[in-house]
Parts: C-alpha cells; sequence; structure tokens
C-alpha cells in the first residue's frame, strides 16, 4: 500500500520527476558541497541508510504556472519537498522490521504503525534547499537519522516492540547452553568486549530488529538482550562490508577486543544461524563482559 503524501499540494503544483541516483547536477552547487563535506550520498537502497546510519532523499521541483516571480522559489521548494516526501516514503516501505516483515506489510495489518509512519514522514524536516533561478528549479534533501532520539528507529521501536503481532513473532526459546559450559567464561587478560559476525557468504540484510540463532532455533541475541536507551539511540548494531570497518565501527564504541565469527547461515533475510560451538563462544564472552546489552554488536555484509 502506497503512502499517501498531501496530494492536494501535489496537485497544484508543477513536480519534476525525482532523481533515484546519488549524484546531484551541476545546477545544485550548494548540494553537492553539503554532501561532500559531510561525507554523504543520497540513499537509493535501505542497506546503504544503515552503512551511514542516515536516511537522505532529494526531490527536484518546479514553480506552479502563473504564479509572480517572488512566488516562484517558494512553490518550487515547496514541490521538491512534497517529491523528497514520497521518495521517503518508498524508501521507508523497504526497512525490515523484524524477519521478513517490512514496515509496508505492517502497514497492512497495524493502523498505528502505519500512522507512525505517516507521520514521521510529514515531519522530515531539510537540512538543504537551493533554488536555481536561472534554470527555474529547486533541489530539497531531507535527512532522517536510522538511529537516536527522535529517529526512525526511535519512532518503530516505541510502536513495535508493543504491537502484539510482531511481539509475538519475536518471542522465540532463549539459547540455553550445554551443561558442562559454566556460568560464566573463565576470567582472560584480555576478554571479549563485542562481536562482529562475518555474513558476507549469505544474503543477509539490516533490520530494524537483527537477531542470532543457534541451529536448534534458541535466539542469542534479540532486542531482549539489549537496553532499551541503548537500542533506541544505536540500534542492533553496526553493519559494514569488512571485518576492519567493523572494528573501527565498534571501537568508536569503546570495543578494543571483539570477537570475530563467522555465519553458518540465514534464518530469514534479517537472522542469522551459528554452529553450536559458536553459539557457546558467543554464550561465555558476553557472559564475561555483557556486550549485547550495549548492543556492541557488528554485522559484516556482502
Amino acid at each position: 500500500m502506497k503512502i499517501r503524501i498531501l496530494l492536494a499540494i501535489i496537485a497544484m503544483l508543477s513536480v519534476a520527476s525525482l532523481a533515484f541516483g546519488d549524484e546531484i547536477d551541476n545546477r545544485f552547487h550548494k548540494a553537492r558541497k553539503y554532501l561532500d563535506d559531510n561525507h554523504l550520498v543520497i540513499t537509493t537502497t535501505v542497506d546503504q541508510a544503515y552503512s551511514q546510519d542516515a536516511i537522505l532523499v532529494m526531490g527536484e521541483g518546479a514553480p506552479k504556472k502563473g504564479v509572480s516571480a517572488g512566488q516562484k522559489r517558494l512553490t518550487a521548494i515547496t514541490a521538491a519537498k512534497v517529491v523528497a516526501q514520497r521518495r521517503l516514503a518508498e524508501l521507508l516501505e523497504g526497512v525490515a522490521i523484524v524477519s521478513e516483515t517490512t514496515v509496508k506489510d505492517s502497514e497492512l495489518a497495524s493502523d498505528v504503525i502505519k500512522t507512525a509512519v505517516t507521520g514521521f514522514i510529514k515531519g522530515a524536516q531539510p537540512v538543504m534547499q537551493e533554488w536555481n533561478s536561472q534554470e527555474e528549479t529547486a533541489l530539497v534533501i531531507l535527512k532522517v537519522g536510522v538511529n537516536g532520539p527522535k529517529s526512525f528507529a526511535a519512532v518503530m521501536y516505541d510502536k513495535i516492540l508493543t504491537e502484539p503481532k510482531i511481539k509475538k513473532e519475536l518471542e522465540k526459546p532463549v539459547f540455553t547452553p550445554p551443561a558442562d559450559v559454566p556460568a560464566s567464561a573463565p576470567a582472560a587478560e584480555q576478554p571479549f568486549d563485542g562481536l562482529i559476525i562475518d555474513a558476507t557468504d549469505y544474503s543477509f540484510r539490516p533490520a530494524l530488529i537483527n537477531r542470532i540463532f543457534n541451529p536448534k532455533g534458541e535466539v542469542l541475541y534479540d532486542p531482549a538482550k539489549i537496553s532499551q536507551k541503548v537500542l533506541v539511540e544505536q540500534g542492533c548494531g553496526e553493519y559494514t562490508n569488512s571485518v576492519d570497518k567493523a572494528r573501527a565501527a565498534l571501537g568508536k564504541r569503546g570495543v578494543k577486543n571483539p570477537l570475530v565469527v563467522k555465519a553458518s547461515g540465514t534464518v530469514s533475510p534479517s537472522d542469522l544461524q551459528v554452529a553450536d560451538s559458536t553459539a557457546v563462544e558467543i554464550f561465555s564472552a558476553n557472559q564475561a563482559s555483557g556486550f549485547m546489552a550495549d548492543a556492541r554488536v557488528a554485522f559484516v555484509l556482502k
């Protein structure tokens, strides 16, 4: 179901087509400089949004026909903002909540989530507005955080963790270590204080809720393991495309000695599986330092 945004405005304005690429042409120098200076790109995929922890969408607009010279800039910027909102709606529809449940799917089953997403999109504020008087074209860039206060994740976690249908899906058996594994790992000179899980051999994607299971379907890592404050501010973890980048990302969270393991498969597009021995290793390391509660976990994607 497509989210409809400000249809009355769209009907009144002449709106140029949205550019879906990650390049802004030479008509908009300020916008290009903004992206370069902040090391950001226009978001074209959900995975890209997670990797830079921000969603940036742009819209291009032309003035309403027949308006005065003074109104051209205003009506073109308004049109560009509407187009950017529409693109944001389309992008967010592809955000996975958990397993194979996307924001779009949840809207079909939940008016609460639908209302939250629609309100979030309408409330997104532009970080860049540029008017090219020669071309009589405006560009607007909307930026919203993936995690952090007032971010998309913060809005969604507030809803989905109390939504009965999704909450039921999250309720999985908890990993129980074999009887011969001690309740907590022996003290080490430098205990593992984080986790890097290499999923590059599989088709795995970021989600608002990513989980790690053992072969029996018991969960080792899910939102129940994470402090609610941390979950809202940082999400389920970091997402990179290499182990070295994962180390660097976790380093910003204070991690000095992460445990590095490989996934053995996927349970769903957003849930990973590890071998029995790896599950025990992760469990023991977490018992010693409690890194899961702080979401000191990094997922390495293709």
